[in-house]
């Protein structure tokens, strides 16, 4: 099997990653992703795509991530390693898309306005 190469997006969060057979090992930034992910909710975010399709194990991931938070940029690798399991195998995407797995969350921060102290909030009006 050749490495399948795939990219993951979620609000500024960008993660590439190369999924070959292996062991089951997840490098994330040249760390484990146990350690790169405090909390064990980001770790079954991380390992859900695998989990669902019984892959759990068998695939070997060098993953670049940048920019963001540590939440999304897990969701962004949940995206990235969803997309290889439906290049490595089609028949994963209808358990995938039903879990949401395969969508990108188009949630973004909103640009702050100018005469405002942030987007939607205004400065203190004063009548006199």
């Amino acid at each position: 099997m050749e490495v399948i190469n795939t990219l993951g997006r979620r609000k500024t969060a960008v993660a590439r990653i190369y999924m070959k057979a292996g062991t089951g090992s997840i490098v994330i930034n040249k760390r484990d992703y146990k350690e790169y992910f405090p909390t064990a909710i980001l770790h079954f975010v991380v390992e859900q795509p695998m989990a669902l399709t019984d892959n759990l194990g068998k695939y070997d991931l060098k993953v670049n991530l940048a920019g963001g938070g540590i939440n999304g940029q897990a969701e962004a690798l949940s995206l990235a390693i969803s997309r290889a399991l439906c290049e490595i195998n089609p028949e994963f995407r209808p358990v995938l898309k039903a879990k949401g797995l395969l969508r990108r969350d188009p949630r973004m921060v909103e640009r702050k306005k100018p005469g405002q102290p942030k987007a939607r909030k205004k400065f203190q009006f004063s009548k006199r």
